[in-house]
């Protein structure tokens, strides 16, 4: 389960940096972000490492904090996994087995596709939208962001999560059991797994766990990182070794909607960027959705394409993905009779993250309302212009921490002068 005073954030910020500036206050979806003495603070409790104010940040104070790739030496066996996103970083590839190769020449052992996990869970996930009793709309849980946003912000909407593993775990396990089959004489211990990851939340994802469940995956490592040890290895005159097991399905999980256009229905919906994706879950919290099955949702601009851990603009990245997608089949990673009667154990996850919700202010009732008629009063004395220059992201931001103790009412310079 987990605990928001242990959370591992993979988002840092270095005040060194940090100007004071209020362009990371306005973006942070969860008002994570307080400017105090001159430069920005961010509360655990209620980041959700999106990387939206590393992507806004114009001094480069908040970066990602990600595992290298040295630290995989400590294994004996070696696997990559690699995004579908990573695909679309390189220009004017016309063959995946490029990228496979220069991976093996880098110093892995093995590579396995996130993209063929991504068939997998494709197919799997069309068997879980048609059981019985699940709560519509479903939404996906392949983003860590989105999960943990609703687990703060929307608690009301965690039934409608998926209980489904990210194909980036599918993977993991897959790769495991090949590495094992192939390989009799190597222990579970000596098989490392290593995902190339478009994003922090990833990160994150894999220090902390996920409830009950414990990643499998050993390290994660940024894809831009990777990006510039690979250019030096991927050559055309190379010998191809691998062969790709993914087709257009897997790749296009790394674009926005992908995920969705591969349940092969029309009643679904998918958004990207932060604030679209919050829209949305606003939207379903009041019951004002249309009538879809599926919900698919990426905190990234783009899909994982523009995750802040990528190295292409996100707009050429999915340009080159749609050229490479059409030199591959609909999908090379179909269930057999026998796997469409039930959905794997290992496919599956049983419990979500617990959170405290960031608009609960108190266990007790009494209290909290208490607080609520506080915080209504002390807002409406305010501006309401939401300048920040306060060091609060909004006059009801503001206001909330006055009432918590966290501020104080002179921190408004226009008050004062009212």
């Amino acid at each position: 389960m987990a605990n928001d005073f242990t959370y591992e954030h993979s988002v840092r910020l270095d005040p060194r940096r940090c100007t004071g500036c209020t362009n990371c206050l306005r973006r942070c979806p969860t008002e994570a972000i307080r400017i105090k003495d001159g430069h920005a603070v961010i509360s655990e409790e209620r980041c959700i490492d999106c990387g939206e104010c590393i992507r806004i940040c114009s001094n480069k104070a908040k970066r990602a904090v990600s595992g290298k790739l040295d630290s995989m030496k400590r294994f004996r066996y070696k696997i990559a996994l690699p995004a579908p996103s990573l695909y679309g970083q390189f220009d004017n590839l016309d063959d995946v087995d490029y990228v496979l190769n220069g991976l093996l020449k880098i110093g892995f052992d093995d590579v396995f596709e996130v993209s063929k996990a991504a068939e997998l869970v494709s197919a799997y996930t069309r068997q879980y939208l048609k059981v019985d009793g699940i709560v519509h709309p479903v939404i996906s849980s392949a983003c860590p962001v989105i999960v943990r946003l609703i687990g703060l912000r929307y608690p009301s909407l965690q039934e409608n999560i998926m209980h489904m593993l990210p194909p980036m775990e599918v993977a993991a396990k897959l790769a495991r059991e090949r590495a094992l089959k192939n390989h009799p004489e190597l222990k579970s211990e000596d098989i490392g797994v290593c995902f190339i990851s478009p994003c922090p939340a990833k990160v994150s994802y894999v220090k902390n766990g996920f409830a009950d469940y414990t990643s499998q995956v050993d390290e994660v490592v940024s894809m831009s990182d990777i990006y510039f040890q690979l250019i030096g290895e991927m050559s055309r005159d190379s010998e191809i070794q691998i062969s790709t097991e993914s087709g257009m399905v897997g790749i296009g999980w790394a674009s926005s909607g992908g995920e969705a256009t591969a349940l092969f229905n029309e009643e679904y919906l998918a958004a990207d960027g932060i604030e679209n994706v919050i829209n949305v879950l606003e939207q379903i919290e009041n019951g004002n959705i249309p009538a879809v099955k599926f919900i698919e949702l990426n905190a990234c601009p783009g899909g994982c394409v523009g995750g802040v851990l990528t190295v292409q603009n996100p707009f050429i990245a999915k340009a080159r993905l749609q050229n490479l997608r059409q030199f591959l089949p609909v999908s090379q990673n179909f269930l057999s009779p026998d796997e469409e009667q039930y959905i794997p154990e290992m496919y599956l996850f049983n419990e979500l993250p617990v959170y405290k919700p960031i608009n609960k202010l108190s266990d007790s009732i009494v209290k909290s309302m208490r607080m609520m008629a506080d915080i209504q009063k002390l807002k409406d004395t305010l501006p309401g212009i939401d300048c920040g220059a306060c060091g609060a992201p909004s006059c009801r931001a503001f206001a909330e921490d006055v009432v918590k103790g966290i501020a104080s009412c002179d921190q408004c310079i226009l008050l004062g002068k009212r």
